[in-house]
């Protein structure tokens, strides 16, 4: 732990401190959805400190990321006419939904998923394009916990709520070129739904409406907002990522969005075929992408993976399987990841059974041993496993990283799954430029 956040804790009731915290969750009303649904974020008050350097070099590499994953996004085809990436994987993507023009915004928000491995070093464990949250959880644990503990006794705490929402903001506005005063919006699912404190939140803090589809009313290609200005930007954070039902059909809210989106008179952010990008079978070929799309070699690794996709990858990963973490294609929130070094034998025979069903369907990634953290465990600290999730902000020409974002926690020792969604905890994470040895 960092010198200045023990220097913080020296003398303080790691108890009392932890019931503060959860008061102020309780508060802020912040929940997350699990298994066993709604239910209130457990937030840590031990922040997670990162060094000013280390993280501007992490910035620099996610950046990199997002800037290749554009210009792939922007024209996949050509990836896949040089053999950078296999036309099977954009072929057979399931997020792969072309609109009739090019989003002027391909990405607009990232949300990593960042380790730090054994040897110290920061690597991307997933990209997560689609529907990337947790910043708005990020901004009020920073609220909540800051009070707490006060400011770092030495070097400056970079600040993240404060270029959150100009950074956002831009990113929403730059979606609608030629629009000089865009009406934004955040489209949520319906109210009362357990997933909706996030994008109330973020709402919020842009000052924009959240609405659900059954507050929007169609006019031509147009969507009315309930107090009766046109949309011209939505940033959707709705559960349903795709416009088009299996059966290739507009499903509810391709029925909603599908007109507007092909006369241009609606822009949404994330753009619809972002999930290309974020298809755990591009991931073995995003650094790959990084030379080929920007001539430049990647300055943050990806974790060694293997696509099942393919016979190479296929051969090696089933010589190997008891070594490895298999992931669904289009799984998130850890669910359908099998660690398979520490399952259960009868898991292990089942994963394989899952993988020979249909290959296309996995990949594996090599494990990384998590960095740890001291978290408050019954008025002491002990180490849990931990990741980071920050927030890379695009308007399609320039790219922000926001200093911290939600440090995730194991639930338990020993355990490697963080996923809040799966019973993890949260952190603050700290950004601190050091001034005197810290």
């Amino acid at each position: 732990m960092a010198a200045g956040v023990r220097a913080l804790l020296a003398g303080r009731d790691l108890d009392e401190l932890a019931r503060r915290c959860a008061d102020g969750v309780r508060d802020e009303g912040m929940q997350i959805v699990g298994a066993a649904g709604a239910q209130l974020l457990d937030v840590d008050p031990v922040p997670r400190v990162v060094d000013g350097a280390d993280w501007d070099r992490l910035a620099d590499g996610l950046g990199q990321r997002v800037r290749a994953l554009e210009a792939f996004l922007r024209d996949p085809e050509r990836a896949v006419r040089e053999g950078v990436v296999p036309r099977d994987v954009v072929q057979t993507c399931l997020y792969r939904e072309d609109g009739p023009a090019p989003p002027a915004v391909p990405i607009g928000v990232a949300g990593p998923d960042v380790v730090r491995t054994p040897a110290g070093e920061l690597v991307v464990l997933e990209d997560n394009l689609r529907t990337p949250t947790l910043m708005g959880y990020a901004e009020t644990v920073r609220r909540v916990v800051g009070p707490l503990l006060g400011p770092p006794p030495t070097g400056s705490l970079r600040p993240y709520a404060a270029d959150l929402v100009p950074a956002l903001s831009a990113v929403l506005r730059a979606a609608a070129p030629g629009v000089d005063d865009p009406v934004l919006a955040v489209l949520g699912d319906v109210r009362g739904s357990n997933v909706r404190w996030e994008p109330a939140r973020i709402a919020a803090l842009l000052d924009v409406p959240l609405v659900d589809l059954d507050e929007l009313t169609a006019v031509g290609d147009r969507l009315r907002l309930p107090d009766g200005r046109l949309v011209d930007v939505l940033w959707r954070r709705t559960s349903e990522e795709r416009l088009l039902g299996d059966d290739g059909r507009p499903n509810r809210l391709g029925t909603a969005l599908l007109p507007g989106l092909a006369a241009g008179s609606l822009r949404v952010v994330n753009p619809f075929g972002t999930g290309l990008a974020d298809d755990k079978r591009t991931y073995p070929y995003v650094e790959d992408l990084v030379r080929f799309e920007l001539g430049e070699q990647p300055r943050v690794r990806s974790v060694r993976s293997l696509d099942l996709g393919r016979p190479d990858g296929r051969e090696e990963a089933l010589d190997r399987l008891d070594e490895l973490v298999l992931k669904p294609r289009t799984g998130s929130g850890g669910r359908g990841v099998t660690v398979m070094p520490r399952a259960t034998p009868e898991r292990r025979r089942a994963a394989r059974a899952e993988v020979l069903r249909d290959p296309s369907q996995w990949v594996a990634q090599e494990p990384v041993l998590l960095s740890t953290c001291p978290t408050v465990v019954g008025g002491r600290l002990e180490d849990r496993h931990v990741d980071l999730r920050p927030c890379v902000l695009s308007d399609g020409t320039s790219v922000t990283v926001l200093a911290g974002g939600l440090t995730r926690v194991a639930p338990r020792s020993g355990e490697l799954v963080v996923n809040c969604s799966q019973g993890g905890a949260a952190k603050d994470t700290w950004v601190v430029d050091v001034t005197t040895g810290q």
